[in-house]
């Protein structure tokens, strides 16, 4: 049935909803969603980027399209290409097809673009719109652009707290805290990232796979910090490593036979030296430098699990830069119970970081909270 929208808002919203399909299956390029209208604002045809090397979402959409695109209305999250790469200039298809108009959420800032593709358009007598809705193509776009602008990747962190914001009991029990439709889109998140990060604390308590199940469009790297290097043979991270890629991130003190043990089972070990003086990052790698050599291997979403120690030294850092939370309808009290963001912290409610428009949704009743950091120097 044809979708017929209210304005031009309606039409690049629908652009948004096609583009979340791509995460997962897109990156390293970004996931865009495209819609063409006729002067009614009456869909004519839609689309989006689907997968890595595969037709990006405004050729897509003209297809459907078909003779009807001419003097059409384009609506695209993000600037068409205009550069040669896996597939042609989306320009010239734009262009070819005979558009009138283009309007685009947020304008590329990679430098391979940055406005080339726009000014393409309005060469060809395109009239071309940016801005539309630009709040929520920037969202989508986020991971990519800090990537491409930052050569970092975008990091997730995700825990699951109850009620009174604990992530285990004083024990270090924490399974399970969340329940079963929470852990299924933990499960769907895994499934969309590069990596998956957690340290060598969750590692012992848990000794967890680090898979996402059912598979999703990529299978995540799988990082443990282990400053000594010394995760156990017998866990299930490094029993697996031969079959899902392991990386363990040491400090540079780790001795040369527990890289070895390692290496040897599978695994990948990266050595970093200390991050600063400070006496609390003593012999423990420094997380920004794993960053940085994860942006060097093209990667764009990092999630991180924790524990709670992680959490707090990534936040410190404001490495951090969107937070999945899973509260679950649970008290378990204890003055020795773990809290998610171990660390220093801030001193002063007024330093509090916040969430940038959360959304938030019950989930068979747990409440999930996903929402960007308001500030980061991560990105």
């Amino acid at each position: 049935m044809t979708e017929q929208f209210a304005d031009e808002a309606h039409a690049m919203q629908r652009a948004c909803e096609l583009a979340a399909k791509g995460v997962g299956a897109v990156e390293p390029n970004p996931p865009v969603g495209a819609v063409v209208v006729d002067d009614n604002l009456r869909s004519i045809g839609e689309g989006f980027h689907e997968s890595f090397g595969t037709a990006h979402a405004e050729v897509n959409a003209l297809r459907q399209a078909g003779e009807n695109a001419h003097g059409a209305t384009l609506f695209v999250t993000l600037e068409p290409c205009c550069h040669t790469g896996k597939t042609p200039p989306c320009t010239w298809a734009v262009i070819d097809a005979g558009i009138k108009k283009v309007v685009i959420g947020m304008r590329d800032p990679s430098p391979h673009a940055d406005g080339r593709g726009i000014a393409e358009l309005q060469q060809a007598g395109i009239e071309v719109e940016v801005g539309v809705l630009a709040a929520e193509a920037a969202r989508l776009a986020a991971p990519f652009v800090k990537r491409v602008s930052r050569s970092l990747p975008y990091v997730h962190a995700k825990w699951a707290m109850t009620l009174d914001g604990k992530i285990a009991t004083r024990t270090g029990d924490s399974q399970w805290i969340s329940n079963e439709a929470s852990r299924r889109k933990v499960h769907e998140l895994r499934g969309r990232m590069d990596a998956i990060v957690v340290g060598r604390g969750t590692a012992i308590a848990d000794d967890p796979l680090l898979t996402a199940r059912p598979p999703g469009p990529r299978t995540p790297v799988r990082i443990v910090f282990d400053s000594r290097a010394e995760l156990p043979a017998t866990s299930q991270l490094v029993r697996t490593a031969a079959d899902v890629p392991l990386l363990v991130v040491a400090h540079q003190s780790a001795t040369a036979g527990n890289i070895a043990k390692l290496t040897s089972a599978g695994a990948e070990v990266l050595t970093f030296d200390t991050a600063g003086d400070a006496a609390e990052t003593a012999s423990h790698p420094d997380p920004r430098a794993l960053l940085e050599e994860l942006g060097r291997r093209e990667m764009t979403n990092v999630l991180l699990e924790g524990g709670g120690q992680l959490l707090g030294t990534f936040f410190d850092q404001q490495l951090i830069d969107e937070c999945h939370i899973f509260v679950a309808p649970k008290l378990v009290g204890g003055a020795d119970a773990i809290g998610p963001l171990s660390g220093r912290g801030v001193e002063q409610m007024a330093a509090a970081v916040g969430l940038i428009d959360a959304q938030i949704e019950l989930v068979d009743g747990d409440i999930y909270i996903d929402g960007p950091l308001s500030t980061t120097n991560g990105g």
